[in-house]
């Protein structure tokens, strides 16, 4: 890999992912740049970066010497194998999650980047949420004492079935939601001991999970994962009780809203969360509540982060050894759901 700025990256897929949050994250990281998007509707790529050169396939791109970086943004089905195809090219890569459809696939793919000595990331950008920063520095600083319930949603109200991939069979809201909701859990408290799932298709005519609820069993936590398409009152995110006080938090992060509007990332307010969270404590008999403006949200710090791990002065923000936490307790959740039993770890 060339060690002169900018590192050069190749884009793979330019669906909603592509466009809404790697693209423009990318464009503003100082010592990165888009050089190739790989995509089948030029003109789509061009309308928003006339610069950049479209490659009609991926084999088309790794043939390019001076292309660093490869981000794949593709089906979830295609992340293991374009993965395998970037490192045996020689770059370094970052796969948009899942990282693979199944553990095996991921488990794979981590060998290969150990072996050729490549940087491999997982895009894990809700570790840069606000609501989830502001977590982390409650807890940091003791104001909830030690957590012993979390309790963590992504829910929509999305009732019709889509002709998607991501509602085909063997896909569903476990792959999707999933890691965004396991990753924040384990980045805050580890490895659980157990874990117990129940995975359901509520839509009409639906063939993929659109609701999960998964327990995390730890000694004295318990951790509570939750997402659905079926839920119209869909603004709980967080609900964290501690021993000391609560956290109460509505609304997703801004950011997501943000990039689809056309919004620089870093701008100006970047990531200023437009409904505080709620911490709740006990006086005396009584409890009293005070507003929680929290942590801003920073998806650019991801990429800066990259940036320094090719340059060799910062770590891999997201290693593939968190990525295959990850996979591994899905793969676990699945299991657990088909036995309809709790799993150990």
């Amino acid at each position: 890999m060339s060690s002169r700025l900018p590192f050069k990256v190749a884009l793979v897929g330019y669906g909603f992912v592509s466009k809404i949050f790697h693209a423009p994250l990318i464009a503003v990281t100082p010592g990165l740049a888009l050089h190739t998007v790989v995509s089948s509707d030029p003109v789509k790529v061009l309308a928003d970066h006339p610069a950049v050169k479209v490659a009609p396939d991926l084999d088309a791109a790794l043939r390019d010497p001076t292309i660093d970086l490869v981000v794949i943004a593709t089906p979830d089905p295609l992340h293991a194998r374009q993965a395998h195809a970037a490192l045996d090219a020689g770059k370094a890569v970052i796969i948009d999650k899942p990282f693979a459809v199944t553990l095996e696939d991921a488990r794979a793919v981590a060998d290969h980047a150990r072996r050729a000595g490549k940087l491999l990331s997982i895009f894990h950008n809700r570790r840069w949420d606000s609501d989830f920063l502001t977590l982390k520095a409650l807890i940091a600083d003791g104001s909830l004492g030690e957590v012993v319930q979390y309790e963590s949603h992504f829910d929509r109200f999305r009732p019709i079935v889509r002709d998607r991939w991501r509602e085909a069979p063997g896909a569903g809201v476990l792959l999707d939601l999933g890691p965004h909701l396991i990753d924040q859990a384990l980045q805050l408290f580890g490895s659980p001991r157990a874990v117990f799932a129940d995975i359901a298709a509520q839509k009409d005519g639906g063939q993929a999970g659109d609701y999960f609820h998964l327990l995390l069993r730890y000694p004295r936590l318990r951790v509570l994962l939750h997402a659905s398409q079926m839920t119209i009152a869909s603004d709980l995110r967080m609900a964290v009780h501690g021993t000391k006080g609560s956290f109460i938090k509505q609304g997703l992060d801004a950011q997501e809203d943000a990039l689809k509007a056309g919004v620089a990332p870093g701008s100006a307010g970047w990531g200023a969360d437009p409904r505080p969270g709620t911490l709740v404590v006990p006086d005396g008999e009584r409890t009293v509540s005070r507003s929680v403006s929290g942590e801003p949200g920073n998806y650019p710090a991801y990429y800066t982060a990259i940036r320094d791990a090719l340059l060799g002065v910062g770590p891999n923000p997201a290693p593939p050894e968190e990525g295959l936490a990850v996979m591994e307790l899905i793969d676990l959740a699945q299991r657990s759901a088909a036995e309809g039993r709790e799993l150990s770890l």
